[in-house]
């Protein structure tokens, strides 16, 4: 689908006022006197739209809160899908020539055979396919979203592309939501339910804002949670999380403790056998040199 160009926002004044205000990576320089030392470079909006492992890119305390939601969100959903992952803000490696890796705010994968701690998603290595990918715009950002993005994600196959416009968001701070679908290479504004929700084909979602939120709803059209029971949830399972953590490294803790006791007791039983072992031998020379004198005493 075609989508009219955003004007960027980007000023040379605000890049002059805070090179650092999209995010910075570290880089490496060799001084004078041969010592390397890392220092922060300011990122372009060309390294924002195809980031490197490692890069800070900051966003605004909106974006995290709506990131975070939908990353919860739908992995409650999803959680009973074993093939599926949802990814967040982790750099993806396409399968298509020539389309550079993207990191996406979020993005589900299914196909996956193994959970693993990934840095960069490659597509190709694993084997997946992009069933969905949301990004959330910012004022830097919005065109890249809204026009380059949808070119790259439908080159990449991505089957349904969401876009959280907060940086579109109309007056009296309501979100505005585009969804759209892959048909036939090119992207097609996806339906809607009676409410105005964009109605998804991953696990029958609606997605749709509330005000300033945007919220995920059920088949039936329930919401999944709302930020605070999604954040409830989260912090219940750190907690959980931190309480297990505590309780192997107690139990290894004492394990350890046995192991170095046991330990103890058979160093102790070693050496109890070694003086042992030497009262023997030297009972056995007194009993020798005792046989010895004896033989002598019977010869004289």
């Amino acid at each position: 689908m075609a989508v009219a160009a955003v004007a960027p926002t980007e000023t040379p004044a605000a890049e002059k006022a805070d090179p650092f205000r999209l995010g910075w990576r570290y880089v490496r320089r060799e001084l004078p006197n041969g010592q390397v030392v890392l220092e922060p470079q300011p990122l372009t909006l060309d390294d924002v739209h195809y980031p490197q492992v490692g890069d800070f890119i900051v966003h605004s305390s909106e974006h995290e809160r709506i990131r975070m939601y939908l990353f919860d969100a739908l992995r409650a959903h999803l959680r009973a899908l074993p093939d599926v992952v949802v990814l967040s803000d982790v750099r993806v490696a396409w399968d298509v020539p020539g389309l550079r890796p993207l990191g996406p705010d979020l993005v589900v994968f299914a196909g996956v055979r193994q959970q693993q701690d990934w840095a960069t998603f490659d597509v190709a290595a694993e084997g997946a396919r992009a069933l969905l990918v949301i990004e959330i715009t910012s004022p830097e950002t919005r065109q890249i979203d809204l026009v380059d993005k949808m070119d790259e994600y439908a080159a990449a196959g991505v089957n349904e592309y969401v876009v959280v416009d907060w940086a579109g968001r109309r007056q009296g701070g309501r979100v505005m939501v585009r969804g759209y679908r892959l048909q036939e290479g090119a992207y097609l504004e996806m339906p809607r339910d009676e409410a105005g929700r964009v109605v998804l084909e991953l696990g029958g979602l609606r997605i749709g804002s509330v005000g300033e939120d945007v919220l995920l709803f059920d088949a039936r059209g329930q919401p999944i949670g709302d930020y605070v029971e999604v954040d409830a949830r989260r912090q219940a399972a750190e907690a959980r999380l931190r309480e297990e953590v505590a309780a192997r490294q107690a139990a290894e803790a004492r394990l350890r403790e046995e192991v170095a006791a046991r330990q103890a007791v058979e160093t102790q039983l070693r050496e109890e056998v070694a003086a042992r072992q030497a009262v023997e031998a030297r009972l056995r020379e007194l009993e020798a040199r005792l046989r010895e004198l004896e033989a002598r005493s019977k010869q004289g």
